[in-house]
C-alpha cells in the first residue's frame, strides 16, 4: 500500500513519472529546448500557484539560497548536455552514458557519506546498465567524426545530474516539510530562466504551434517535471545514494516500455530481455537487507 511516509515509493513514483517524459516531448511539434523551456516553466508556474493558494513563504537562508542556486545550475547543465549528446551520438549511446550517474551516486555514497552498498547493489548496478544497453542499442557505425564530443556531453551530463540529486539531498536533509514544493518551484524558475536565455541565443523559437501542445507541455509540465522532481527530491535524505541511481534507471527503462505502449514501437528480443534484465537488476537493489544474524 502507497504511504507517504516511506520514501521508497515516493522515489519509484517520481521515476515512473519522469518515464513519461518522452512520451509528452514526442505528441508536440517544437523543439527539444523549447520542450524543455515549458516543461521547468509551467512547472514552475504550477507550484508557485500552489503555495500563493497555501500562502507559503519562500523563506531560506543565506546558505539555502545557496544550494538552491547550485541545484538550478546542476539541473540546467544535465538538460543542457544532454540534448547536445544526442544532436551527437543519438538518443541510444547518449541515454546510456547519462545513466552512469548511478556510479557517481554510488561513488558520493561511499566517499561523502560512508554508505557502502550492499553485495546484491554491486551486482545489480551493472546488470542494469547491461539491460539499458541492450534497450537503447550501439550502433556504432552511425556515429559522427565527433562522437568524442557527445560521448564527452554524455558524461557530463551523468555529472550534472548526479550533482543535482546529491545537492538536493543536502537540501532536503534539514528540511521540515514532507513534500519539497517551494524547493522545486525555486529551481524550476532558475531552470525556465537559463533554457529560455539559452533558446534565445541560440536562436530557438518558444512559440507553441497549437492548443493541443500546449495541453501537452503543461501535462508534461506538472505531472512529468513538478511532481516527479518532489517525489524524488523528497525521498533523496532518506535513502542510499545507490538506491536512488538504481531507482532512477527505471526513467529510461519504463520510457521505453510507454513507446512501446503508446506509439506501437515494434519490439526484438534483445529490447525485450534488456528491459527484463534492467527491471530485475533495480528490484534486486530495492530488496531491504536481512535481519537474520
Amino acid at each position: 500500500m502507497f504511504s507517504f511516509a516511506d520514501p521508497r515509493p515516493r522515489l519509484y513514483l517520481g521515476a515512473v513519472l519522469i518515464s513519461l517524459s518522452p512520451v509528452w516531448v514526442k505528441l508536440v511539434e517544437v523543439s527539444s529546448t523549447t520542450s524543455g523551456f515549458y516543461r521547468a516553466a509551467f512547472g514552475a508556474a504550477g507550484l508557485c500557484i500552489y503555495l500563493l493558494v497555501t500562502r507559503r513563504r519562500m523563506s531560506f537562508s543565506r546558505s539555502m539560497w545557496g544550494l538552491l542556486l547550485l541545484a538550478t545550475v546542476f539541473f540546467s547543465l544535465d538538460l543542457w548536455f544532454w540534448h547536445r549528446s544526442i544532436n551527437y551520438i543519438g538518443p541510444g549511446l547518449s541515454t546510456l552514458l547519462a545513466n552512469f550517474q548511478v556510479f557517481v551516486m554510488m561513488f558520493a555514497g561511499v566517499v561523502l557519506l560512508r554508505q557502502p552498498p550492499r553485495a546484491a547493489q554491486l551486482i545489480a548496478v551493472p546488470l542494469a546498465l547491461l539491460g539499458l544497453a541492450l534497450i537503447v542499442g550501439l550502433d556504432w557505425s552511425s556515429l559522427s567524426a565527433d562522437y568524442r564530443a557527445g560521448v564527452i556531453f554524455g558524461l557530463l551530463t551523468a555529472v550534472a545530474y548526479s550533482s543535482y540529486l546529491l545537492t538536493m539531498r543536502s537540501i532536503r536533509s534539514e528540511a521540515v516539510d514532507r513534500l519539497p514544493t517551494r524547493e522545486v518551484a525555486i529551481v524550476s524558475i532558475g531552470v525556465a530562466i537559463m533554457l529560455g536565455g539559452s533558446a534565445w541565443v541560440e536562436g530557438e523559437s518558444l512559440a507553441i504551434p497549437t492548443m493541443t501542445d500546449a495541453g501537452w507541455l503543461l501535462a508534461y509540465g506538472l505531472l512529468s517535471h513538478a511532481l516527479g522532481l518532489m517525489f524524488i527530491a523528497s525521498s533523496l535524505p532518506q535513502v542510499t545514494t545507490t538506491e536512488a541511481g538504481l531507482a532512477l534507471l527505471l526513467q529510461p527503462t519504463l520510457s521505453f516500455v510507454w513507446d512501446v505502449v503508446f506509439f506501437a514501437r515494434p519490439m526484438t528480443p534483445t529490447e525485450i530481455a534488456g528491459a527484463a534484465i534492467a527491471l530485475f537488476a533495480i528490484w534486486l537493489g530495492a530488496q531491504k537487507p536481512s535481519n537474520k544474524a
